[in-house]
């Protein structure tokens, strides 16, 4: 909280100077992103994603794994959602989407499951590996709705659409809500039980404070980066074939705005906790929502949410580095006063 206020303070400042109210852009992006239940249930839906791929890189981190690959997981499960449900006419609906969202999950956990076999097997660093399959995910998909799945017509760059027995049904319109966003909560629910009430989870957490201190008592820290990096990119490509299934129907070029990356900043507000990443997807679900009313309501670009979101972070990382110093400094005092003294005390009166 102390980041989001102080990163509002200091973009209130720069819009001063351009001119522009702070407080007429923070009423705006409120009224954007609560102001009625159409505008929040769309605030929800653009929060969904972000979930996905929050927990995505939440518990890669809790590991000291760092996923920056969420946005390349997503894609994948995408494409495979893409690929498979333009076949799936003939398909009772409940069986459809559980293939179309099965098939997400597998083809996210094989791309994020390939980073932490690169990592555990070569110790290649997995922000590199991660970042570049982003590309290639990227590239993929644009090869995708081009070449082999693009429509019959091609009349554009796109994917057919995915069959309608496949797709998720809109319970509250003219909203465009669904169960995307139950099966979100139901994703952080299960993962934080995974993480804070399982065995697995304390071999995770475990990894990310001290791997040395975890090989030590024989956890087996390269089959557990394979499997929480797998596990990850299956939350991210689930995440994938749900905007597939619920809202896009169809694959195209730039298929993700860079949920991936963002849900790095909704995962570290969050402080990592994956019922945390719910509020804290929304919060972020309601700025790009509301952002979008700026420019033709006050005239102030929509880019100043990503001004927010960044300031957030390095705020955030600000407070984390001088909490951990003054930790340091408090250790280091504890130890001194607890040092022996006179004919006890270390060799050089040194600790």
């Amino acid at each position: 909280m102390l980041a989001i206020a102080a990163s509002a303070a200091i973009v209130s400042i720069v819009l001063m100077a351009l001119g522009a109210s702070p407080i007429a852009v923070a009423a705006t992006l409120i009224e954007g992103g609560f102001g009625s239940w159409l505008t929040f249930s769309e605030t929800l839906v653009r929060s969904t994603p972000l979930i996905f791929t929050g927990l995505a890189v939440a518990i890669a981190f809790e590991g000291a794994i760092w996923n920056i690959g969420a946005d390349g997981q997503l894609i994948m499960g995408a494409m495979a959602a893409g690929a498979i449900g333009p076949a799936l006419g003939g398909w009772p609906h409940i069986g459809a989407v559980a293939i179309v969202l099965v098939l997400g999950a597998v083809a996210g956990a094989v791309w994020g499951a390939l980073c932490g076999w690169l990592k555990a097997a070569r110790n290649v660093s997995e922000i590199i590996s991660t970042i570049m399959l982003n590309f290639v995910a990227a590239q993929l998909i644009a090869w995708a709705v081009h070449g082999p799945l693009i429509q019959p017509s091609r009349a554009y760059p796109a994917s057919a659409p995915i069959a309608d027995a496949a797709c998720f049904a809109h319970y509250f319109l003219p909203s465009r809500m669904n169960f995307g966003m139950a099966i979100a909560i139901a994703c952080a629910i299960a993962c934080q039980i995974a993480l804070f009430h399982t065995t697995w989870g304390f071999k995770v957490r475990a990894i990310g404070r001290n791997v040395r201190a975890a090989r030590f008592f024989g956890i087996a820290t390269g089959r557990l980066t394979v499997a929480v990096m797998g596990l990850a990119g299956a939350f991210a490509g689930l995440g994938g074939a749900v905007q597939v299934a619920a809202y896009n129907h169809r694959l195209y070029e730039n298929f993700s705005p860079g949920w991936g990356y963002e849900a790095i900043a909704v995962a570290l507000v969050a402080r990592l906790s994956p019922i945390g990443i719910i509020p804290c997807a929304i919060l972020f679900g309601a700025l790009d929502n509301g952002s979008q009313t700026l420019q033709s309501g006050l005239g102030v670009s929509p880019e100043i949410v990503n001004v927010i979101e960044g300031l957030i972070i390095l705020i955030l990382l600000a407070i984390d580095s001088s909490t951990c110093a003054a930790r340091r400094i408090g250790d280091d005092a504890a130890v001194i006063d607890s040092a022996p003294a006179g004919d006890n005390a270390p060799e050089g009166g040194r600790v």
